[in-house]
This record gives structure tokens, C-alpha cells and sequence, in this order.
């Protein structure tokens, strides 16, 4: 049976800064805490997101603006640049 993690994000852009990160195992649960946050006027301006898949090491290499600071990110771009 493949496991799935439900990860609902509240990432400030601005800021570049990951401001929450709440995981579920159902994937109903993760929308629902979205919408509610959604609605909370302290994260009106911020990106809330639910990302799925099969781990929260799988969403950190597909989805790593959230988790990564800019400095990991630019040296995860040099290395695939060297790479290439």
C-alpha cells in the first residue's frame, strides 16, 4: 500500500520564508485546514498550498522554493548548471 503525506504550506513570498507547515495523512483533512487558513487575515497577502506525494523528502526536491532558503537554491541551480 503506498502511503501518501498531505503537507499544507503558508509561504510568505515577500519574505521568501516557509511561515507554516502542517502535514496530514488524508488528503481531505489538508484541504479543509487550507480553506480555513485561507480565511484568517493574518496570511491574507501569502501562498497557502497543499502538496502531496509520497514522502516530505520527495516535496523538498520537487517543491524545494518552500523548504529551502535562497542560498540552497542557488547552489542546488549551480550544481545541475555543472552538471549539464
Amino acid at each position: 500500500m503506498n502511503r501518501v503525506v498531505h503537507v499544507v504550506l503558508v509561504y510568505h513570498r515577500e519574505r521568501a520564508a516557509l511561515m507554516l507547515k502542517e502535514s496530514f495523512a488524508d488528503g481531505d483533512a489538508a484541504m479543509r485546514r487550507r480553506f480555513e487558513l485561507e480565511r484568517q487575515p493574518e496570511f491574507a497577502d501569502m501562498e497557502i498550498v497543499v502538496l502531496s506525494a509520497d514522502s516530505e523528502a520527495t516535496l523538498r526536491e520537487t517543491h524545494g522554493r518552500y523548504f529551502l532558503t535562497n542560498a540552497e537554491l542557488i547552489e542546488r541551480l549551480r550544481k545541475s548548471i555543472d552538471a549539464a
